[in-house]
């Protein structure tokens, strides 16, 4: 290997880690951000529940997950 192969070599790893490092740094900054927010506060504004359960026996539940798929 001579002189401008390992000159090439090195620029190539040092652009390599550079990025990394960056790549790294953006991921732990969107996760910081992820983390500050509240996945589950009660909704605000002009929320209506759309779901109201039904009394059901059990296996008509386990009927109805199993054609769901849920």
């Amino acid at each position: 290997m001579n002189k401008s192969q390992f000159r090439e070599l090195i620029k190539v790893l040092v652009i390599f880690t550079i990025c990394t490092s960056v790549f790294y740094v953006a991921l732990r900054v969107v996760h910081a951000q992820h983390e500050r927010s509240h996945r589950y506060d009660p909704p605000s504004g002009a929320a209506v529940k759309v779901m109201n359960p039904l009394d059901q026996e059990w296996s008509e539940r386990l009927s109805i997950f199993f054609q769901l798929g849920e």
